[in-house]
């Protein structure tokens, strides 16, 4: 469904890209129109003079904001002009789009059917738009801001807006803040313009428009070989010079080193007590030797028996005298 939309109305926009366009009756004197944007900040001003798309720049340097070819209709009685802009792609600061058109060579008092028309960038050629809006009122004014796009509630708007300037293209885009060159004359771009916006048409191949930014390519160049290696010249060979011994931190923070102390006989290593030899004599069992896997069979002598007494004679009756001193024995 079309809006029809009267000076100072607004709707709102859920499209993710839009084309306004600037539509007049084509007829024997009517002037020229071109239609033109400017990115603003939430001051109401342009960041740059790139935020100015028109004839003579007609992209936008991130290539969201384009200005499209004129064209016209098979009978030549309509003519059109067109903004298209990705206001979803739209970075932050830009909080809003001035949509504005300018005529050359009369006033648009002399423009009939003057009048925008708003589309979604996405329909099918030939679908209704989303808005109109008739411009009338304009009286003797070569510049326009026809309508506008503007953020709201984190979302875009579209207002018809219909507010002219006498002073051309060059007054309208000073009053957002684009710089313009004076000739010498004092006229707005003219020929000798050396910097600012130039509102002077330039032909097709002088548009001063930035070109959109491309991916780097690159190009690897051809590997270069490399030298042969060149062996050193013989010379006397010098004993490798052993590293200097490491010598432990000191200082504060770290305690004093001691010096190694001498280590007893018999110390078998680190982590072990030293061996003590083991105590014989009275009181001491005997050694025993070691057994076990690694150490051979010790034999073992069988104990010695102490020699048996002698026999004594057998006294008759089986009685047995006790053993004597010498004084009893017989002489």
């Amino acid at each position: 469904m079309t809006h029809e939309m009267a000076k100072g109305a607004n709707i709102p926009l859920t499209a993710a890209a839009v084309r306004a366009v600037l539509r007049w009756t084509d007829s024997p004197g009517t002037p020229d129109v071109d239609a033109s944007a400017l990115l603003l900040g939430a001051g109401g001003k342009v960041r740059s003079d790139a935020d100015f798309v028109f004839y003579n720049q007609p992209r936008h340097p991130s290539g969201l904001v384009r200005h499209l070819p004129k064209q016209g209709s098979d009978s030549g009685s309509e003519v059109w002009d067109a903004i298209e802009v990705d206001l979803a792609k739209l970075p932050a600061e830009v909080d809003r789009v001035v949509l504005a058109g300018s005529a050359e060579g009369g006033s648009f008092r002399a423009v009939p059917g003057l009048r925008v028309l708003l589309h979604d960038a996405a329909a099918p050629e030939g679908a209704d738009p989303l808005a109109r809006f008739a411009v009338t009122d304009t009286g003797e004014v070569t510049a326009l801001v026809a309508a506008e796009l503007y953020r709201r509630d984190g979302g875009w708007k579209f207002r018809a807006v219909g507010q002219g300037y006498t002073s051309g293209l060059g007054g309208l885009a000073t009053d957002y803040g684009i710089a313009v060159e004076d000739d010498a004359d004092g006229a707005p771009g003219g020929p000798d313009s050396t910097g600012g916006a130039q509102l002077q048409r330039l032909p097709e191949d002088q548009h001063t428009s930035p070109p959109v930014e491309e991916p780097d390519t690159y190009t690897l160049a051809p590997a270069t070989p490399a030298a042969p290696l060149t062996p050193p010249p013989p010379g006397p060979v010098s004993a490798p010079v052993p590293p200097p011994p490491s010598t432990p931190p000191a200082g504060y923070g770290y305690p004093p080193q001691q010096p190694p102390q001498p280590q007893p006989a018999g110390y078998p290593g680190y982590g072990y007590p030293p061996q003590q030899p083991h105590p014989t004599g009275y009181g001491y069992p005997p050694q025993q030797p070691p057994t076990g896997y690694g150490h051979p069979q010790q034999q073992v002598a069988p104990p010695q028996q102490p020699p048996a007494p002698p026999a004594r004679p057998q006294q008759p009756g089986g009685f047995v005298l006790p053993p004597q001193g010498p004084q009893f024995q017989p002489r």
